[in-house]
């Protein structure tokens, strides 16, 4: 078969509309995603006056801060001196109410816990927190025998993070049961674990995981 002669001259265009569209532009490459920024440090100053003075006197070296933020005051001191402070703003500053102990966790830092003693003075209508850092393991001494309350607190820090008061007089779970293996407000216990094994034996059923 003789070969098919191509047409002379120009080929025309396909009409508008028709024919193969045109390549589509290359997608732009998928941004990286960047860090989250870390929070902002708390930007807290310097608390002065007649009692942070005092208490400055009276426990010296052992006070890191008097610091205040937003209005509310607090006191950093070594371990040692938490109680021995609680005691001193209750008999001489009028802080005479323990409204809460807690805790928060920094698994990476050598002293792993921030333990703090929320107080409230009714005659000054003043709120001030007293804050020391504590190495996991350690025991720092109890607040009982200044405040009674602090009885029950106490086992609440205990079975929310571990941490065990020295001389505290029933130290046992207040939340849990008593066979709960963990501390669920660590860190480094996943929101969804759980006690498999008493789940198993005390309701009879599995993990919901």
């Amino acid at each position: 078969m003789a070969d098919e002669q191509k047409p002379e001259g120009p080929v025309p265009s396909a009409p508008e509309g028709q024919g193969t569209p045109p390549a589509a532009p290359p997608k732009p490459a998928a941004a990286a995603h960047a860090p989250p920024k870390p929070p902002p440090e708390m930007a807290a100053t310097a608390w002065e006056g007649d009692l942070p003075n005092q208490i400055r006197e009276r426990f010296g070296d052992q006070v890191s801060a008097c610091s205040t933020y937003l209005g509310q005051n607090f006191v950093a001191v070594k371990a040692d001196a938490a109680v021995p402070l609680i005691e001193f703003l209750k008999l001489e500053a009028d802080f005479d109410y323990l409204v809460d102990v807690t805790a928060v966790d920094y698994p990476k830092r050598a002293e792993r816990f921030d333990l703090f003693y929320l107080l409230y003075s009714f005659a000054r209508n003043e709120r001030l927190r007293v804050k020391t850092m504590i190495a996991d393991g350690a025991k720092p001494a109890t607040a009982v025998s200044v405040h009674a309350g602090a009885n029950w607190l106490e086992r609440e820090v205990f079975d929310m993070f571990g941490i065990q008061f020295e001389g505290h007089p029933d130290m046992r779970r207040i939340l849990m049961p008593e066979e709960w293996e963990g501390f669920p407000l660590r860190k480094d216990y996943g929101i969804l674990k759980q006690d498999d094994r008493w789940v198993r034996e005390n309701l009879g059923i599995e993990s919901g995981q």
